[in-house]
């Protein structure tokens, strides 16, 4: 059984605060879990961001909606209580109360409330009102296809640029990444006509004792198989090097993928998906457009000591 969404745990939210008085923000989720038989493993699922349990997540922007809506309200401190209007909405609505269904309880409010209202306040018109996710999550989702678009974006631009360019980047990344942080002149690009199947070079060191040796490969298709990667393992075995990330913009093989797993040397493969992440991770060729913060209410600070 999926984790319900936020709006399927309005009504069950309401109905158990018909059972009791007053009900604790943690006493509802724990309630909610039980009803819903959310397992272990379910509890420890996160947000897309990472940070929130995801149904704790939910839970919240179900209690949000019905508190703003006038359903639910808070006697005291930390506590839950269903109001006439919830009780109402109950009769009302049988079987599911959602978003749409929330409109029609909304309070009224004079001329001078309205004009008072910030611009910047967030209302059901400024999100999907058909969607089962939380606002939050549907941030969450734009953000990703932006990322993702992104990603396609940085991949098209770094192939049409020349080889040299690309050689250039592989070491910028690793210098971003931390490696060679001891200057920001530990990682070069090697000459071609003394390269010896290398791209490029990190001193992880200032002696060059621990070095780590790149290779680049700008492909549109091409697939990176074994025989190349084999090439640059013997390109780090004629320096007696135990190190080497090979980084492309397409993909390597299965056969590439297994080799690298077998050997005693530590080759990293990356390819041009992996690239694009980390160039965005890393603000490599990326710039920052706008930053938003997402708060969330902190029910612990609220809660009756």
């Amino acid at each position: 059984m999926p984790i319900p969404n936020f709006q399927e745990l309005m009504r069950p939210m309401l109905v158990i605060l018909t059972q009791e008085d007053e009900v604790s923000f943690k006493g509802l989720v724990s309630k909610l879990e039980t009803q819903f038989e959310i397992t272990d493993e379910e509890r420890r699922q996160l947000t897309p961001a990472g940070n929130t349990p995801l149904f704790y997540n939910r839970v919240t922007w179900a209690a949000t909606y019905l508190r703003n809506h006038g359903l639910l309200e808070s006697p005291k401190r930390g506590q839950n209580r269903i109001t006439p209007t919830g009780q109402k909405a109950l009769v009302d609505h049988p079987e599911f109360i959602g978003k749409k269904d929330l409109k029609a309880y909304l309070p009224e409010v004079d001329e001078e409330q309205a004009e008072a209202k910030t611009p910047a306040t967030v209302t059901d018109a400024d999100i999907n009102e058909d969607s089962p996710s939380t606002p939050e999550e549907q941030l969450q989702k734009a953000h990703g296809e932006i990322k993702n678009a992104l990603a396609i974006e940085l991949l098209e631009q770094i192939k049409r640029q020349d080889p040299t360019f690309m050689e250039k980047l592989v070491v910028e990344l690793m210098l971003a990444m931390g490696y060679g942080g001891w200057s920001s002149e530990a990682g070069q690009v090697t000459q071609k006509s003394n390269d010896e199947g290398v791209d490029g070079i990190i001193n992880e060191d200032p002696l060059g004792l621990d070095t780590i040796y790149l290779q680049a490969k700008r492909y549109s298709d091409n697939v990176i198989g074994r025989p190349d990667v084999q090439s640059f393992v013997g390109a780090l075995e004629s320096k007696r090097a135990n190190k080497g990330v090979f980084i492309t913009t397409s993909r390597f093989s299965r056969e590439a993928i297994e080799y690298v797993s077998r050997i005693g040397k530590s080759v990293i493969l990356i390819n041009g998906e992996q690239l694009a992440g980390l160039m965005i991770r890393y603000n490599l060729g990326v710039t920052v457009k706008d930053t938003y913060q997402v708060k969330s209410l902190d029910t612990d600070y609220f809660a009756e000591q």
